[in-house]
């Protein structure tokens, strides 16, 4: 495992971190309690030390198991969990609907006292503003009582989670959290959807501020697991934004040709899914990549990719200049993914 300060905090995180919304709800198909303690527990044995959860995610049931599973560990680990949706007086929505916000200092503190109870533990190293717009970026007194907790030692370090969908909006408010804020960031960015990474990056490095990237397998394309006859459970979120069997055979199409010609060239040594996180970790202002991560045996191939054969300076060139002519299609629905 690989191991990198947090920019603009005084964490250190391990490169690979664990998602716990895909063992903390039914976003990504039912599982049992059991075997999503078991991943969570693999993954700090394999070397995973970062575990980012949300007090929303099934309504604050991903921040229980992760207490379930790691409490015992809990100076081992770096936990982060997010908050703003209003869990308390909104009920959750179906097909992953958005609550309402409110960003209220008072709010905040409702929020930190949940996350704590839920999480068995008196501290949360990185607290997130949960899909923030820039109203609540540039929320001053939302900020300071971030800062008081922060004093007070109830979290460590704090910043935003960008989304939930891909946005060119979060272009100006993850820059925003990096000049205003000075505040690490989380975006979605991986090899097919470079859009947000390419505008905010820069900055991060500017600023001397880190970026947590989720979503590094392009909601699974980049996994190695799909083909044009993939279908996901009924449960998984992937299904309710896919409003047409046309549009979900188009998506899966036009990406999986850009897998291929990805596989046929860069697979010497490394999986796809370890080329993928190598790609999204390879800037040093990238502290963390996030992947979704539902059973063991992908589990174990993304602990992998530190000791699989490196991303080459000219390997990296290749995939950008594929990706700047779209792989050579005519249409790009990457982008839509949802996330």
């Amino acid at each position: 495992m690989e191991y990198r300060k947090l920019h603009g905090t005084d964490l250190t995180v391990s490169a690979l971190g664990f998602g716990v919304w895909t063992v903390g709800t039914t976003w990504w198909g039912v599982r049992e309690e059991s075997e999503g303690i078991r991943l969570l527990q693999r993954a700090l044995d394999l070397g995973v030390t970062f575990f980012d959860t949300a007090d929303t995610y099934a309504s604050g049931y991903a921040e229980e198991i992760l207490r379930k599973a790691l409490a015992q560990r809990r100076d081992d680990i770096v936990i982060a969990t997010k908050f703003g949706y209003d869990i308390y007086n909104n009920p959750e929505r179906p097909g992953q609907q958005e609550r309402p916000h409110d960003w209220s200092p008072q709010y905040l503190r409702k929020a930190l006292e949940g996350s704590l109870k839920r999480l068995g533990t008196d501290r949360i190293d990185y607290y997130q503003l949960h899909n923030p717009r820039l109203d609540a970026i540039r929320k001053d007194d939302l900020w300071a009582e971030l800062e008081r907790a922060r004093s007070e030692g109830l979290i460590r370090a704090y910043g935003t989670a960008l989304g939930p969908a891909l946005n060119e909006r979060q272009i100006e408010e993850g820059i925003e959290t990096l000049r205003l804020r000075r505040a690490p960031t989380q975006i979605i960015y991986n090899l097919l959807e470079q859009v947000l990474g390419e505008q905010i990056l820069p900055v991060a490095e500017q600023e001397g501020v880190s970026i947590l990237a989720r979503v590094p397998h392009a909601s699974g394309l980049l996994e190695g697991t799909m083909d044009e006859n993939t279908t996901f459970e009924p449960g998984d979120h992937r299904n309710w934004r896919m409003t047409t069997n046309a549009r979900k055979k188009a998506w899966l199409e036009d990406g999986l040709q850009k897998v291929r010609q990805l596989e046929a060239e860069f697979l010497e040594g490394r999986t796809i899914g370890q080329l993928a996180i190598q790609f999204a970790l390879r800037s040093p202002m990238m502290a963390s990549v996030i992947p979704n991560i539902y059973d063991e045996a992908g589990l174990e191939n993304y602990a992998g990719t530190f000791s699989a054969r490196a991303l080459s300076d000219a390997e990296y060139a290749r995939i950008q200049e594929l990706y700047a002519a779209n792989f050579g299609l005519q249409t790009n629905l990457i982008g839509e993914t949802i996330q």
